[in-house]
């Protein structure tokens, strides 16, 4: 009997690099979304200038530990654990434009990564990394990922507490795993209360394995007490101060419902694209469709049901964590009725190029103070290019909204003009407005030349405070005006004083 050893066949030998392969697909799966939304999001950063909110977060970042604690009490409590972060990154890396938008950049990046990795687990490989493509892709994830809030970061954490979710269910025994499902839940509940209504999707999925495991369901609750107790001083907080904060938001009708995807998606074409898409979604199992289809669906409701009460919370901005929900159901739409790789690539491509316009748009240099542009940096510019020793400025406060922060954040730091009629400003009492001088007559110096800058294009007295206007007339007269977007620069001469030579 004669024994033959068998050799290793040609096709047996590359086994041994099967698992670098796989290694090599699977970090591609995550790192080609992640750059491409770095390169997407992080293109013109620049471009736009500072938006009221962002300069909200340039007030409070600049504030100590204590003093931001403080204000938080006051008003802006849900937007606090945001601001303590950047707080620390400011500290850091300073409070450029760049270094202020930054955080926001990366966490769109980090987002699409994470939705990647969750599209690989309920919808495929294709499906994932397709999510990942078409969410990078996307022009609010470009609108929002270019501002100084904590937008970015929520769908971040609504989508990385989804991927720790499907983790905890795969080794449902391991309290590490629900540790760090909670964890990611609290984050998102800090950055953002509305967002936790995410777990009624994830209740949905619970639901679907809890049939083959019921101790799946003492696990859940228990972690989801936890984030409870974390997050519901913040809630009985937040709600406080909800009336002060939103005012101005009206209740919604049906028509603002069915019109809310225009301002989530921030481009008509592409949120009709992506819901097109959306409807193409297969699966073979149904949890992955209902998980998606509650946090894409859900939300928007239950806040348009809670905003006909005595505060509305009906902000496109407030649902934009429900993206990566759309994403992932495009993704898997598109990978079911592609054929090929290349088809799905193009037809991903096409969309791309489709909603170039509304890309741009994104980046256009009021698009973060919309519908009411103002040109601080403009106005910042007049000022510094023609400022003397001795100036002073008076800003108009009658709108809240931060007109004097605008003009403050571009003008150089060693610039000092004295606010005529600035007697506390927001952070020395812990607040997000200043007080003014009470009786106008009593702040007004003896300084040559004051700057006065107004919101539109009118009178400049007549777009202050009568008392303010009054006390200004009397002692100064008007020696010029330049009109710039959204506002005046009014240089205004002592009267009696030595005339200067007017610039122009």
């Amino acid at each position: 009997m004669v024994i033959t050893a068998q050799l290793p066949t040609a096709r047996e030998e590359p086994r041994p690099a099967e698992p670098a392969r796989s290694a090599r697909r699977g970090s591609m799966l995550w790192l080609w979304p992640f750059a491409l939304t770095l390169a997407v999001a992080g293109y013109g950063m620049t471009d736009s200038l500072l938006g009221r909110d962002e300069l909200v977060t340039w007030d409070m970042v600049g504030r100590d530990t204590g003093r931001i604690l403080a204000t938080l009490g006051n008003v802006d409590a849900v937007h606090g654990t945001y601001y303590l972060l950047m707080h620390g990154w400011v500290e850091l890396f300073g409070d450029s434009v760049v270094s202020l938008r930054l955080p926001s950049v990366l966490a769109v990046a980090a987002a699409a990564a994470v939705i990647a990795l969750i599209g690989d687990r309920l919808f495929g490989y294709r499906a994932g990394i397709l999510a990942g493509f078409l969410f990078a892709i996307s022009p609010a994830v470009s609108r929002y990922g270019q501002e100084a809030r904590s937008y970015a970061l929520v769908m971040l954490a609504v989508a990385l507490a989804t991927l720790l979710l499907l983790r905890a269910l795969d080794r449902p025994r391991s309290p590490w795993r629900w540790a760090g499902y909670a964890l990611a839940l609290v984050l998102t509940g800090l950055l953002h209360l509305i967002a936790l209504s995410v777990v009624l999707a994830h209740a949905c999925l619970l639901v679907a394995h809890a049939r083959q495991d019921r101790s799946l369901w003492w696990k859940a609750a228990l972690a989801l007490a936890a984030v409870a107790g974390c997050v519901a001083p913040l809630a009985v907080l937040g709600s406080s101060q909800a009336q002060r904060q939103l005012y101005w938001v009206p209740a919604p009708d049906g028509w603002a419902l069915l019109s809310l995807a225009q301002g989530l998606f921030a481009s008509a074409l592409g949120g009709g694209a992506v819901i097109a898409l959306a409807v193409l979604a297969r699966s073979q199992r149904r949890a992955p469709l209902v998980l998606c289809g509650v946090w894409a669906l859900l939300p928007p409701l239950l806040v348009w049901a809670a905003s006909h009460g005595e505060v509305s919370y009906f902000r496109s901005v407030y649902v934009l964590f429900t993206l990566p929900a759309w994403a992932l159901l495009a993704g898997a739409g598109v990978a079911a009725a592609s054929r090929s790789r290349k088809a799905a690539v193009a037809l991903v491509a096409t969309l791309a190029v489709l909603t170039l316009p509304d890309q741009r748009q994104m980046r256009q240099p009021f698009e973060h103070d919309a519908p009411v542009p103002v040109d601080y940096a403009a106005a910042a510019d007049v000022i510094k290019r023609f400022h003397r020793p001795g100036d002073a400025v008076v800003y108009d406060r009658a709108d809240t909204w931060k007109l004097d922060g605008g003009v403050r954040y571009y003008l150089p730091r060693d610039l000092r003009l004295r606010d005529v009629f600035l007697t506390r400003t927001p952070a020395a009492i812990d607040d997000l407005y200043a007080v003014q001088c009470s009786v106008p007559d009593l702040c007004v110096e003896d300084e040559p030349r004051v700057w006065l800058l107004t919101q539109g294009t009118g009178f400049p007295f007549n777009a202050i405070d009568p008392a303010q206007a009054s006390a200004l007339q009397r002692r100064y007269t008007v020696s010029e005006s330049r009109p710039v977007t959204g506002m005046t620069v009014s240089l205004l001469e002592r009267i009696g004083a030595p005339g200067g030579v007017r610039q122009s």
